[in-house]
């Protein structure tokens, strides 16, 4: 449905009352996803860096960071996160470009909250960086990767492993209400992809210089990988799950005010 089209529709929704902002939303939902398989070049590019990524980490890296030749069980949680912070990028683009086209005014004139309108994005990128997590699953075990954690485990890790992609999903959505052009939210979610990789994602703090070692283990993403490593594992989820846990909240909580302001002043 051209966004002109769906403006229209969405107005009509609107008109209806109340009952339908669900409706409104689903079909943000829909339009962002839809946006998404349409570029074929950018959805294809999501889904095969996270594989070429695990490739090269454990074909390549692999042997020279851990000779034992197991790195791939420590590395696929990590490879997963670093993947994360790539599609929270494209997130914050695909925001920036909306707003940049103006089609998000169009929208904004119906009775549409601005939070509705940036959640279609945002859970777009959720469900592409959970198609993304399988792929990367696929290739880890194909590469040697074993896990000795049970059901439980399992579900346990990705349910934090996808609170965390919802939370940076709404960061970078955050990221992309700020940015005055589609430059600038790409460069500026560069640094979401970044935090990746100062922390135990890809090797362990412990080997960082000590100024950046006391970074690596104070950021959110070092409790989340660790978390989802442990389990994986066959370990317990620890201190580290609640502290993933208040990271991801907090990012949500926090984003979700911001970008909702910045998106009411910037469309007043």
């Amino acid at each position: 449905m051209p966004d002109e089209l769906l403006a229209g529709t969405v107005a009509a929704l609107s008109a209806r009352g109340p009952r339908l902002t669900w409706t409104v939303g689903w079909t943000m939902i829909a339009r962002s996803w839809r946006l998404t398989v349409r570029n074929v070049d950018w959805f294809m590019t999501s889904l095969s860096l996270p594989v070429i990524l695990m490739l090269m980490m454990v074909c390549v890296f692999g042997g020279a960071i851990q000779p034992g030749g197991h790195y791939v069980d420590y590395v696929a949680p990590g490879v997963l996160i670093v993947c994360v912070g790539f599609g929270a990028g494209n997130t914050a683009v695909s925001v920036a470009q909306d707003l940049t086209t103006g089609i998000i005014d169009r929208f904004r004139s119906t009775d549409v909250s601005g939070e509705v309108l940036i959640n279609g994005h945002v859970v777009a990128s959720v469900a592409r960086n959970l198609v993304a997590t399988a792929l990367v699953f696929g290739v880890a075990f194909a590469l040697g990767f074993r896990s000795s954690a049970g059901p439980v485990s399992w579900l346990v890790a990705v349910g934090v492993l996808t609170l965390f992609i919802l939370a940076l999903s709404w960061l970078a959505a955050t990221v992309g209400v700020m940015a005055r052009s589609v430059g600038a939210a790409s460069g500026m979610a560069f640094f979401i992809a970044f935090l990746a990789y100062p922390s135990s994602a890809l090797v362990l703090p412990r080997t960082m210089p000590a100024w950046l070692r006391g970074f690596a283990q104070g950021q959110p993403i070092t409790p989340v990988v660790d978390t989802v490593r442990g389990l994986l594992s066959g370990g317990t989820m620890g201190a580290s799950a609640w502290e993933a846990a208040a990271w991801s909240l907090g990012i949500i909580a926090v984003s979700m005010v911001a970008a909702g302001a910045i998106f009411r002043h910037r469309t007043r």
